[in-house]
């Protein structure tokens, strides 16, 4: 756990746990997680999952993107997916609200990586440069992800070269995260 990256979401999902508590909750809840095996889960009663996030040793990469796109992937990128398992986490960046987005398991991990070769063909068809999505919006066009090149944290609309530099790195955008409590 000596990767920067690894430290700040370690420190953010300690965080994430701590507003959840501080606001009478527990642990954080999904019922979109129900019948999903994961070391992260605490219970399942068929409606909702009550989780936590487990770190993940050892710290395992994107191997499938990089093959798959013959590209070698930033090591923040492999540090932030790699470094845990968890579910999505509300959180707040300025006025942006966001799902970060988390591998809950082993298949979770298969998923992402085929969903982030999707998106890296999708840009190298475009002549983009090639970036990883770290986190959702509620306007399904945008997403917040990692510049491949340069480890900066942006705010990208899908399939246009519009990129909005939110943090220079990974470890500053994770610390100025705020948690969000979510509605089950």
């Amino acid at each position: 756990m000596n990767h920067p990256v690894t430290c700040a979401l370690s420190d953010f999902s300690a965080r994430y746990l701590q507003a959840w508590c501080d606001a009478d909750r527990g642990f954080p809840e999904s019922e979109h997680l129900v019948g999903l095996i994961s070391p992260c889960v605490i219970a399942d009663d068929g409606q909702n999952v009550t989780w936590k996030p487990i770190q993940r040793q050892p710290i395992i990469g994107l191997d499938g993107v990089e093959k798959g796109m013959d590209l070698l992937l930033h090591s923040d990128i492999n540090a932030f997916y790699g470094s845990q398992f968890s579910g999505d986490m509300g959180a707040m960046f300025g006025d942006l609200s966001l799902d970060l987005l988390q591998a809950f398991n082993d298949d979770d991990i298969d998923r992402l990586q085929q969903n982030i070769l999707g998106h890296l063909v999708t840009q190298r068809r475009m002549k983009l440069k090639p970036t990883v999505f770290i986190a959702a919006l509620d306007d399904e066009s945008k997403v917040i992800s990692i510049c491949n090149m340069t480890g900066q944290v942006v705010l990208e609309t899908l399939g246009k070269d519009t990129r909005q530099v939110l943090a220079n790195d990974v470890v500053m955008f994770l610390q100025q995260l705020q948690p969000l409590v979510t509605e089950v």
